[in-house]
C-alpha cells in the first residue's frame, strides 16, 4: 500500500467520524431536546418538578421523606412509604435491598462492641416488624402482624434436637427464639415450645444447627397496610396506598386542627386511580397531598 492510498482511506475514515459526530453527537441531541419542549412533554422533560411559590420543593416523580433532624415522622404531615434508596428516597442511589424473603435471621451486635459499630443487620422479616410497630405506635394502631413478636423483631427459633428423614426436628431438646438477644429481651415472646422453654439467644453461640421455625402467632389480618413496612423496587415511589393515607387521617387532622372529614376530603382529591382504569393500583402523592394540606390546613403558630 503506498503513501498515497493510505492518506485517502484515513481522510475518509476522518470525514466518516465528523459527520456522525455532527449527527449523534448534536443532531440527535438537539432534535430531542425540541420534541422535549413541546408542550404537555416540557414537564416530564425537566424532571416533573413541583414549586411552590416559584421556589423548587421536589418532583411528583420522586418521593422524600417528611420526618425532623431526628428522622422522627412529622405528625402535621402523611409519611411516605419507606426507601432503600441510599439514606432514602437517593435518585443517585435507587434500588431495593438484596433481601429476600429467607431473609428472617439478624447477623447479632456483638455486645462487646460501641451501639453504631457493633456488627448488627437486621433481617428483613424484622425490618418490616419494626416498621409495623413504629407506624402503629405513629397512628395508635395494632401494629401486629404475622411472624413478628410484639417488640418488633422476627418470631423465629432455633430448634434444636434429632430429625427424622425428611430434616424435621420431631423431639426437641432446645428452642432458642435467636431474634431476641439476652442483652435486650427480658422474656421471649413464646415461653414454650413443644414442651421445651424458649431460650433468648446468646452472642457467639451457633443457633444454625437447628431448624430454622418462623411462628406465625395470632396476627392475621395486620391494620398497617404492606406499603407502609416495604420499599418500592426502586426505592423513588412517591405514592402511597388508599389504605396507607387513610391509616394517618386522624394523626393529621389532630395536628392541623382539623376535622377527620376535611382531610378525607383532601386525600381523595389526591388519589389517583388505576392508569387506563386496569393497570397499577389506586395511589396518593404524598409531596402534593402535604403541599394542598399547608395550603388549606396551615400549622397554626
Amino acid at each position: 500500500m503506498n503513501l498515497s492510498t493510505l492518506i485517502r482511506q484515513h481522510w475518509a475514515a476522518l470525514r466518516a467520524l465528523l459527520v456522525l459526530t455532527v449527527i449523534v453527537g448534536v443532531g440527535y441531541p438537539l432534535f430531542i431536546w425540541l420534541v422535549a419542549q413541546i408542550p404537555g412533554l416540557k414537564d416530564k422533560a425537566d424532571g416533573s418538578v413541583v414549586e411552590v411559590n416559584g421556589k423548587p420543593v421536589g418532583s411528583s416523580l420522586i418521593g422524600q421523606l417528611f420526618t425532623d433532624d431526628t428522622g422522627s415522622p412529622l405528625p402535621q404531615y402523611f409519611q411516605s412509604r419507606p426507601s432503600a434508596a441510599g439514606d432514602g428516597y437517593d435518585p443517585l442511589a435507587t434500588s431495593a435491598s438484596n433481601l429476600g424473603p429467607e431473609s428472617i435471621v439478624d447477623t447479632p451486635a456483638d455486645p462487646s462492641l460501641p451501639e453504631d459499630d457493633n456488627g448488627y443487620k437486621a433481617s428483613l422479616l424484622t425490618l418490616v416488624c419494626s416498621r409495623s410497630k413504629a407506624v402503629g405506635d405513629l397512628e395508635s394502631v395494632d401494629g401486629k402482624r404475622p411472624f413478628c413478636t410484639g417488640d418488633g423483631v422476627g418470631a423465629v427459633l432455633s430448634v434444636i434436637g434429632p430429625r427424622d428423614t425428611s430434616g424435621n426436628v420431631v423431639h426437641p431438646t432446645r428452642v432458642v427464639s435467636i431474634n431476641e438477644p439476652c442483652q435486650t429481651t427480658a422474656r421471649p415472646f413464646l415461653d414454650t415450645y413443644q414442651g421445651v422453654r424458649v431460650e433468648c439467644a446468646k452472642f457467639g453461640e451457633d443457633y444454625s444447627i437447628g431448624q430454622i421455625v418462623p411462628v406465625k402467632g395470632a396476627a392475621s389480618d395486620p391494620a398497617v397496610p404492606a406499603d407502609a413496612v416495604t420499599a418500592s423496587g426502586s426505592g423513588l415511589d412517591p405514592h402511597i396506598s388508599p389504605a396507607y393515607a387513610d391509616l394517618q387521617i386522624a394523626r393529621v387532622a389532630k395536628a392541623r386542627g382539623a376535622s377527620t372529614d376535611e382531610i378525607r376530603a383532601l386525600v381523595a382529591d389526591h388519589t389517583d386511580g388505576r392508569t387506563l382504569g386496569i393497570f397499577g393500583e389506586p395511589r396518593v402523592n404524598v409531596l402534593e397531598l402535604n403541599i394542598a394540606l399547608d395550603q388549606k390546613h396551615p400549622m397554626k403558630s
